[in-house]
C-alpha cells in the first residue's frame, strides 16, 4: 500500500507539531499534530488508519491497514466555533486562511455570507459537483455560518452557466438566503471580485471584505463547516478536479471526499491513469496552479490535479507580462525555460499593486489596457510575449500584439489544450 504523507504546513500559519510517534497505531481521523490556540495555523488528523511510520520536521508519513472505512474518530468539542477549530478546517479555495478566524467575527448589525461558488478556474468543477451531491448540506452549512456571524443574509455566488447546480439550490433555498449569478470570467472568483459583483462594492487593495460588512467563504469550506459541526467531523477529505493528459483523452473527473496524504499518481490512476506523455503536472488551476510531482501528496488547499500538454517550443527571447490575477513572474519564468526560451525582459499590469509581497488587482477582470507594457518589452527584444492575464487584460493584449508581430502565450495553454479547451485570448462578447 502507498503511504500517505501529512504536510505539517497546511496553508496560511504556523508549522503544526506532531504528537504521534514512529511506530505508533492511529484511527481514522485522530489528531496527529496540533497549533496553539494563539498562532495561525491548522490542526492535522490522519485520513487513514494505519501505523506511523516517519515523523520530521515537516511532514508525518503513515501506512494505511485494514479495509478502507469512512468511519472516525469524533471531534470533542461542543461550540460551533470551536468544532471548526478543532476541525482544523482553512478555505479550501485558496491560500488556506484558518476558517474559525475569519468566522469569529459577529456583525453588529448588517452582515452578509457571500458563499464563493464561482468555479473560477477553468477546469476545475468540484464545486458544482458538490453543490448537485448534498445541495441540503451546503443551505444547513450556510445557516450555520450565519448563525455563527450573525449575518443577516448569505448570497451564494455561482456563474450563471451552471445550470443544474443552479436549479438544485432554488429548489432548497431558506430564507436569507439567494443566488447571484456571476458572468462567466476570470477573476470573478476573486474575493473583491465577488464583493463587487454581489454587494456593488469595490474594495481597495488593502481592503478585507469586512469592510463591505461581508464576510467571504468557498463552498466547500462551508460543506466542512456543516460536516464538523452536524457530525464532529474533522477535515480529513478533500473535493477534486483531475484533468488533462489522461488515458481518457482530454477528461475533466471530478472525486468527492478523497483522502488527505493521498499521493497525486494515486489519484491520477482513480481517474483512468495519466498518459504517456505529458508537459507538467499542475496542483491547482490553470491561472494560479503550481508546478507538483506524482510523489506530491494531497493537501488540505489541493483543488485541481492537471496533466498538461508536452510544451510547445517558443521563441528565442520572450518578455513576460505579469498579471495580479494569475501566474506570477517565477511561475512565467518556469514556463518559459520549458518552452526553451530566455526572458528577456518582464512588465507588470499597470493594476498590479504589492500588498504585503503579494500582487493585487485594482479592479479585478476589469483592465485599463496593455499597449505601453507590450511595446516596452518588444523593446527589449522580445520576439513572443508569454501573458498570465485575466480574461480582459488578455483582450487588451491580443488588441494590440498581434499588430506588432509579437505571438502570444498564455500560462494556461498547457492545461486548456490538454482538455481541448478554448485558449485565453480574445474573448468573444
Amino acid at each position: 500500500m502507498e503511504l500517505y504523507e501529512f504536510a505539517l504546513k497546511q496553508g496560511i500559519g504556523d508549522v503544526s507539531i506532531p504528537i504521534v510517534s514512529k511506530g505508533d497505531s492511529i484511527k481514522r481521523g485522530q489528531l496527529i499534530a496540533t497549533c496553539d490556540n494563539d498562532k495561525l495555523g491548522n490542526n492535522i488528523h490522519t485520513s487513514v488508519s494505519g501505523i506511523v511510520e516517519k515523523v520530521s520536521e515537516t511532514e508525518i508519513h503513515v501506512t494505511p491497514c485494514g479495509e478502507e472505512s469512512k468511519e472516525f474518530i469524533p471531534l470533542k468539542s461542543e461550540k460551533p466555533i470551536d468544532l471548526v477549530q478543532e476541525a482544523g478546517i482553512i478555505g479550501l479555495g485558496g491560500a488556506g486562511f484558518p476558517t474559525h478566524i475569519k468566522l469569529n467575527h459577529q456583525f453588529d448589525e448588517q452582515g452578509t455570507i457571500l458563499v464563493n461558488a464561482s468555479e473560477c478556474e477553468p477546469i476545475l468543477s468540484h464545486n458544482v459537483e458538490r453543490i448537485v451531491a448534498s445541495t441540503k448540506e451546503i443551505i444547513h452549512g450556510t445557516q450555520l455560518v450565519m448563525e455563527m456571524t450573525h449575518a443577516t443574509q448569505a448570497i451564494i455566488a455561482i456563474k450563471g452557466h451552471h445550470k443544474i447546480a443552479i436549479e438544485a439550490l432554488e429548489k432548497n433555498l431558506q430564507p436569507g438566503i439567494t443566488i447571484h449569478l456571476l458572468p462567466n470570467i476570470y477573476p470573478v472568483g476573486d474575493e473583491r471580485a465577488v464583493v463587487r459583483e454581489c454587494l456593488g462594492t469595490l474594495l481597495n487593495v488593502d481592503q478585507l471584505p469586512l469592510a463591505a460588512n461581508a464576510i467571504v467563504i468557498n463552498l466547500e469550506t462551508v460543506f466542512r463547516v456543516y460536516e464538523a459541526i452536524v457530525f464532529k467531523k474533522p477535515l480529513i477529505d478533500k473535493d477534486l478536479t483531475v484533468a488533462g493528459k489522461l488515458e481518457d483523452p482530454a477528461a475533466i473527473k471530478t472525486f468527492l471526499d478523497v483522502p488527505l496524504g493521498m499521493k497525486f499518481s494515486e489519484m491520477f490512476d482513480q481517474a483512468g491513469g495519466i498518459g504517456k506523455e505529458y508537459g507538467e503536472i499542475i496542483d491547482g488551476g490553470p491561472f494560479m496552479g503550481k508546478r507538483a510531482s506524482l510523489d506530491h501528496p494531497i493537501e488540505k488547499t489541493t483543488g485541481g490535479l492537471i496533466a498538461t500538454e508536452v510544451f510547445w517550443d517558443g521563441p528565442e527571447k520572450i518578455g513576460l507580462l505579469v498579471c495580479a490575477c494569475g501566474a506570477h513572474k517565477e511561475r512565467l519564468t518556469q514556463i518559459a525555460t520549458s518552452m526553451g526560451s530566455e526572458v528577456c525582459g518582464v512588465e507588470y499590469c499597470k493594476q498590479a499593486i504589492e500588498v504585503n509581497g503579494t500582487l493585487k488587482c485594482t479592479n479585478p477582470g476589469i483592465c485599463p489596457g496593455q499597449v505601453q507594457k507590450v511595446m516596452a518589452l518588444k523593446k527589449e527584444g522580445a520576439q513572443a510575449v508569454l501573458i498570465s492575464n485575466c480574461t480582459d487584460c488578455s483582450n487588451t493584449v491580443m488588441s494590440c500584439a498581434p499588430k506588432m508581430k509579437l505571438p502570444v502565450y498564455h500560462a494556461t495553454d498547457g492545461a486548456l489544450r490538454a482538455c481541448n479547451m478554448r485558449l485565453v485570448r480574445k474573448m468573444r462578447k
